[in-house]
């Protein structure tokens, strides 16, 4: 398994955030990292991602950082050169695939069928974003489509809609790598740097996923 990705194992989380001020992001990623979330997905989504991206991996350097919403070959770059360690994709676009390949960037394309996941083989993913997973039907899709390629020890990110109630299930099933939670830094909590509040639900997040990882 490539490195990058054995850590995201290891963090068993990946909080999946998007910061709207540049300035709130290396305090989000000490308070996560407090919590024992040691992974985070800045999401291409506002004009401070990328800013917020360089902090992070310069400043905080016991964090696992990557780009998401990635969208184009040009958003492929600028994370590899904002100093992504990986980058996230919500679908299976095959010129975003071909510029992860070429810049070397570990790369977790989002796929919702069998079609999909044949496209990432394509361009040798290994790792792919299940997603929205609980709006496609869950653990129990996902372990519907996953049986065909299961010889090839691919493994999946899943993302939309999972939270503290269905964290543990998730990370029971050997076909996750990891889960992403975007509601470990709630809007209203970013506004009022509540850093203190961020580091609590990463900490009760690390505490599930560590059970059901244990399952």
């Amino acid at each position: 398994m490539n490195p990058v990705f054995a850590r995201l194992k290891e963090s068993r989380i990946v909080a999946v955030v998007m910061i709207e001020d540049v300035d709130h992001a290396v305090p989000l990623a000490q308070a996560l990292l407090r919590g024992g979330v040691k992974a985070i997905e800045l999401t291409l989504r506002t004009e401070a991602a990328i800013e917020g991206l360089k902090n992070i991996a310069a400043q905080v350097r016991e964090m696992l950082v990557g780009g998401g919403t990635i969208l184009s070959p040009e958003q492929v770059q600028e994370v590899y050169e904002a100093g992504a360690a990986f980058g996230v994709s919500p679908g299976t676009n095959p010129r975003v695939l071909a510029a992860a390949r070429e810049f070397g960037l570990p790369f977790a394309p989002g796929i919702a069928t069998p079609s999909d996941i044949e496209v990432a083989l394509e361009y040798h993913c290994s790792v792919l974003k299940f997603f929205p997973a609980e709006g496609l039907g869950g653990l129990s899709y996902l372990q519907n489509i996953a049986a065909p390629y299961r010889h090839l020890k691919l493994r999946y990110l899943p993302l939309g809609g999972v939270n503290e109630g269905n964290l543990a299930q998730y990370m029971a099933s050997p076909d996750i790598l990891a889960v992403g939670g975007s509601w470990l830094a709630p809007k209203a909590m970013m506004e009022a740097q509540d850093w203190s509040g961020i580091e609590a639900l990463a900490r009760r997040a690390s505490e599930l996923a560590a059970v059901g990882a244990s399952q």
